[in-house]
């Protein structure tokens, strides 16, 4: 049986960033940058700096951020009658954000 080093960690670090930069990409876009990039820093730190003393569990630190993540968004969402995967209305959504409307 061969074994798994960190590479499983990096792949679930992988897929939750690919997918879900993507996915909510409609949420994030007046976002700043350095915003974006800090939250996936501390979030592949915090990952990698577990996975020396837990092992493969640390892989669930993101999977559980992430869950906890996706709850809250799907219940704001709901709350304040913003469409979860499209982020419409976009002007009521904007609002809410905080950001300036510009057509």
């Amino acid at each position: 049986m061969i074994e798994m080093g960190i590479e499983l960690e990096l792949g679930v670090l992988l897929v939750l960033l690919l997918v879900g930069s993507e996915v909510f990409a409609p949420f994030e876009v007046e976002t700043p940058a350095w915003r974006k990039i800090f939250k996936w820093s501390v979030v592949i730190g915090l990952t990698l700096a577990l996975y020396r003393p837990i092992g493969h569990w640390a892989a669930a630190v993101p999977v559980g951020l992430s869950t906890l993540g996706l709850v809250f968004h799907f219940v704001w969402c709901k709350k304040n009658g913003i469409h979860p995967l499209r982020a419409t209305p976009r002007r009521r959504y904007y609002q809410l954000r905080d950001w300036n409307w510009h057509e």
